[in-house]
């Protein structure tokens, strides 16, 4: 188990090796537009790149990592989307999204993978588009759709590009991204084809009590809208011991989507050694065998 960590972690740091350097995005123009959207730096067009690319805020662009297996392609594309944080602080301090294991997994079974940084977060600035309002009145369906927003404008500049294949899309999302994803499930987006859920959901562990959330019914409620419009087949990964969206709540969650519609298989992984919400980041990684079978399946 320790050896398949140890590879993976390897796999990444060979293609951390071969990125170009991570150049400044470039400022606006006096006019207020910014730079036309791509890759910062071109001399090796094949390896991890900072790229900017449209987001759903007038003028911003979001900055975004793209990893590609050797080659020319045309590859498969995967979005793998970050969570996010109510208090504006934390959002300001967030790094660009990383997720080694994973990125190195997909980019061994030949995809693309683009990692962007959404408005509100990090380097990217901008407005916060996904706040879910007061914890009592929480907007879960309104924060998820913003998200969904970034997120297929991400899909839509990328599945241009002439190494990106135009269908089969594969949305992966984490927390808050993977809230996200689910909205975008809901839209039935033509060129995706599967989506996966991890650890996902909104106002979690509220005032930073563990299995807390700000408003359970409202988020099971919201899952159900998603779920009623939503046809693209679902991957939902929880780890037993998340204090975030524990067993009974994800389970409710799950309930209501597929009970209005919505495709969904459903894994509770056993609990890992850490915070059982940061399962996307457990070593040796639980969730390969699962999104292997269901990938088998749907993409």
């Amino acid at each position: 188990m320790r050896a398949t960590a140890g590879l993976t972690a390897c796999l990444f740091c060979l293609l951390l090796a071969s990125c170009v350097g991570l150049g400044e995005a470039p400022a606006p123009s006096a006019s207020g537009s910014s730079a036309v959207p791509g890759p910062q730096n071109d001399k090796d067009a094949s390896r991890g790149q900072l790229w900017l690319i449209p987001s759903p805020q007038s003028g911003l662009l979001m900055r975004a990592t793209l990893f590609r297996p050797s080659g020319s392609g045309p590859f498969p594309l995967a979005v793998v989307n970050h969570g996010s944080d109510q208090i504006a602080a934390n959002r300001a301090r967030m790094s660009m999204p990383a997720f080694e294991s994973l990125t190195a997994w997909l980019v061994a079974h030949g995809y693309a993978v683009l990692l962007p940084l959404r408005p509100g977060h990090g380097e990217t600035g901008g407005r916060y588009l996904e706040d879910q309002g007061p914890c009592q009145r929480a907007q879960y369906v309104r924060s998820g759709e913003a998200t969904a927003d970034s997120i297929a404008a991400a899909i839509n500049f990328m599945v241009g590009q002439p190494f990106i294949k135009p269908n089969g899309v594969l949305v992966i999302g984490n927390s808050a991204g993977g809230w996200g994803a689910l909205a975008l499930a809901s839209r039935n987006p033509p060129n995706v084809s599967a989506i996966v859920n991890i650890s996902g959901g909104r106002g979690g562990r509220n005032l930073g009590r563990a299995n807390s959330n700000c408003s359970p019914g409202r988020l099971v409620a919201a899952a159900g809208k998603f779920g009623r419009t939503a046809r693209v087949p679902t991957l939902w990964l929880y780890a037993e011991n998340d204090s975030y969206f524990p067993p009974d709540l994800s389970r409710k969650m799950e309930a209501a989507y597929s009970a209005a519609g919505g495709k969904v298989e459903y894994v509770l992984l056993t609990p890992i050694t850490a915070e059982g919400h940061s399962l996307l980041d457990a070593s040796p990684p639980s969730w390969i065998a699962p999104l292997e079978r269901f990938l088998a399946r749907y993409s």
